[in-house]
C-alpha cells in the first residue's frame, strides 16, 4: 500500500527563541542546525532576517545541507507594494530557499492589531506570495489565529487559504496561535478546509496551551494535512509548541501512522533522537525532563516490584516501544540492567569496536554510570565520552600531563586611576618527559587558563593551532555557593568540526579546566588518527600502471 508523504517543519530557531529565558547566539543557531540535520527534518526555519543582528548574520549564507533553509517574516505592509517593502525584500534577498510569511486569518486581529481591512490584508497576502514566488522562493503562509478566526468568520478565514494558494503558495499552514483549540474542533475545521484546498498543500502549527499540541497535530494529519510544524522538546512561547521529539517517533513507530504515512526520518536517524534531545537541552543549559515521552531518563525506567519481574520475562509488558529504537535505554533499578547496546553504538561512532562479551565493556559501562551519578552527562559531550572510553579501554595515548596550574584574579587601579580586573594563569605540563611552563592573561580565569594551556605543548603545539573555544556553559547541579558545578565547553577547528567536552567539580575553575583539557586531548586524538591514515597511505605499495 502506498503511503502519503508527511513533511516536518522545525521552528525551534524562531518559536523556540520566544521561550522565556532562551536566547540563541549565532553559534547556538549553527549548532542546532546540525542537530536538526542529524534528525532529518524537511524544513528548518531560522528566524527573521533583519529583525536583529544575529538573524541577519545567520541568513547571509545557506546554513543547511539537506533540509530546506527557510526564512520567516511578515506579509507586506498596507500602503506599499511587496516589491517596495523592506521586510519582504529582506526575506526574498536572503540565502534561504523558502520563505514563510505570517498573515492574520482572524478578521478581529486584522482590524485590532493592523488597523486595516480584510480586503487590504488579502491583497497584501496575494502580492507578497507572488513577489516571493517570482523570485524563485518556495512560499509558505502561516495563517495566524486560523482556528479562532474560522470560528468567528469562516468565510474570511477560508478566503485567506484560497488567496494564498491562488497566488502561488506551496503550503498554507493553519495555526492554533492561542493553543486553545480541541482535537475534535481541529478535525471538524480541517475537514471543512479540505473542501477548498488539497491536503498536500496544508500544514498545521499547534501551540500547547491546553497540553494538546501533539494531539492536535495528529488530529490534523489524520484528517488530511501533510505538513507539521513544531520544535525540539516543545520549546516555544508561553506553554510551547508541538513537540517534534514526541511527534516523530509516534509517526514512525506506531503502526496506525507508519503504515499510512512516510517521513524523512530513517530508523538510523530515529536512534539518535534521545541524544539530540538531550544535547539540545545541554546547549540551552537546562536539565532534560526526566519524564519526557520516548527520550526522558525515566521513559523506560521501572522501579522494582511486579513490573520489573514482568519486564524481565517480556519487555513489552511495560514498554510501548523498544527503548533502543529512539536511542534511549531500559533502566530496571533492582538489577541495574541497562546500556550495553547503546554503549556499543556510541563507541562505534568513534571507530571503537568491541564485542558484546568483552569484559572491558562492563567496566566502561560501570564507569559511565558512576560518573553520571557524580554529575557528568555525556549526551551533550560526546568528545568527553570518546576520551573516557579510550582511557578505560587502555587505548588513550599519553599526550601530556598537567602537573600544576594556578589562576589569579586581581582587581586594582591602573595608572589612570581606573578600576580594572586582571586575570593571569600559570600552567605546567610535562610533554615527552619535558616540563613546560606557560603564563597567559585573559578576560577571566577560564580564558586565561585556556590560553596558557595551549600556549606551549611542545611537539603537539602545531596540531592545535586551529583549535578555538566557541562556547562555554555552566550549570549548578545543587544549591548553595559550594554546589557541584557542571561545565560544558564547545570547541571547533579548521575542518569545521565542533565537539563538546564536560567537567564536573565543586570548584568551577577545576570543572572548566577539566573540560578544556579534554577538548585539547580530543583534538590530538583527531590529529593522531589523521597522521596514522597518512602513514598507512604512504606505506601502501604503488599500483603498477596498466595500459
Amino acid at each position: 500500500m502506498s503511503r502519503d508523504r508527511l513533511y516536518l517543519f522545525d521552528t525551534t530557531l524562531r518559536d523556540g527563541a520566544q521561550t522565556a529565558g532562551v536566547e540563541f547566539s549565532l553559534e547556538d543557531k549553527i549548532a542546532i542546525i546540525d542537530l536538526l540535520e542529524e534528525l532529518g527534518v524537511d524544513y528548518i526555519e531560522g528566524g527573521y532576517p533583519g529583525a536583529n543582528p544575529v538573524d541577519t548574520a545567520f541568513f547571509e549564507k545557506k546554513r543547511t545541507r539537506n533540509a530546506t533553509f527557510t526564512a520567516f517574516g511578515m506579509t507586506k505592509r498596507a500602503g506599499r507594494s511587496a516589491a517596495n517593502d523592506p521586510g519582504v525584500q529582506g526575506l526574498v534577498n536572503s540565502a534561504a530557499a523558502a520563505t514563510c510569511f505570517v498573515a492574520k486569518a482572524w478578521d478581529y486581529q486584522v482590524e485590532l492589531a493592523l488597523g486595516s481591512t480584510t480586503d487590504e490584508h488579502l491583497e497584501g497576502l496575494a502580492d507578497t506570495v507572488r513577489t516571493a514566488a517570482s523570485a524563485g522562493k518556495e512560499v509558505l503562509i502561516d495563517l495566524e489565529h486560523f482556528f479562532d478566526g474560522f470560528k468567528a468568520n469562516p468565510e474570511y478565514a477560508l478566503s485567506c487559504v484560497t488567496t494564498a494558494l491562488e497566488a502561488g503558495a506551496r503550503w498554507v499552514v493553519l495555526c492554533d496561535t492561542n493553543g486553545g483549540t480541541m482535537p475534535s474542533e481541529v478535525r471538524t475545521i480541517v475537514g471543512t478546509v479540505l473542501k477548498f484546498a488539497p491536503g498536500e498543500k496544508l500544514g498545521i502549527h499547534p501551540h500547547d496551551d491546553t497540553g494538546q499540541a501533539v494531539a492536535n497535530a495528529l488530529a490534523a494529519v489524520e484528517t488530511g494535512v501533510r505538513q507539521i510544524q513544531g520544535t525540539l522538546n516543545g520549546l516555544g512561547e508561553r506553554c510551547g509548541n508541538a513537540n517534534l521529539v514526541t511527534l516523530i517517533p509516534t509517526l514512525v513507530l506506531k503502526p496506525y501512522y507508519a503504515e499510512r504515512f512516510e517521513t524523512g526520518i530513517t530508523p538510523e536517524k530515529l536512534e539518535r533522537l534521545t541524544h539530540i534531545s538531550r544535547a539540545f537541552d545541554d546547549r540551552l543549559n537546562r536539565a532534560p525532563a526526566r519524564q519526557a515521552p520516548y527520550v526522558g531518563a525515566a521513559a523506560f525506567a521501572t522501579k522494582a516490584g511486579i513490573h520489573a519481574s514482568a519486564l524481565l520475562k517480556d519487555f513489552s509488558t511495560y514498554e510501548h516501544v523498544p527503548p533502543e529504537t529512539v536511542g534511549n535505554e531500559r533502566a530496571i533499578m533492582v538489577s541495574q540492567q541497562a546500556g550495553k547496546s547503546n554503549l556499543l553504538t556510541a563507541l562505534a561512532r568513534h571507530d571503537i569496536v568491541l564485542e558484546k562479551d568483552d569484559p572491558r565493556l562492563e567496566k566502561l559501562l560501570s564507569t559511565v554510570k558512576e560518573r553520571e551519578a557524580q554529575g557528568y552527562s555525556y549526551d551533550g559531550a560526546d568528545a568527553s565520552f570518546a576520551v573516557l572510553a579510550r582511557s578505560v579501554l587502555g587505548t588513550l595515548p599519553s599526550f601530556f600531563d598537567v602537573e600544576h596550574y594556578r589562576a589569579m584574579v586581581e582587581r586594582r587601579h591602573n595608572a589612570q586611576g581606573e578600576e580594572i580586573t586582571v586575570t593571569e594563569a600559570v600552567v605546567k605540563v610535562r610533554v615527552d618527559g619535558q616540563l613546560l611552563m606557560s603564563v597567559a592573561e585573559g578576560n577571566g580565569p577560564v580564558n586565561a587558563l585556556d590560553q596558557a594551556l595551549r600556549k606551549d605543548l611542545g611537539i603537539y603545539s602545531s596540531r592545535i593551532e586551529d583549535l578555538e573555544l566557541v562556547d562555554f556553559k555552566v550549570r549548578i547541579l545543587d544549591g548553595g555557593t559550594g554546589a557541584v558545578t557542571r561545565v560544558l565547553v564547545e570547541s571547533r577547528d579548521g575542518s569545521g568540526e565542533r565537539w563538546s567536552t564536560i567537567g564536573v567539580s565543586s570548584n568551577i575553575i577545576d570543572a572548566s579546566f577539566e573540560a578544556l583539557y579534554e577538548s585539547i586531548t580530543y583534538k590530538l586524538l583527531k590529529t593522531e588518527a589523521v597522521q596514522s591514515s597518512s602513514v598507512l597511505a604512504t606505506a601502501r605499495p604503488a599500483q603498477k600502471a596498466t595500459g
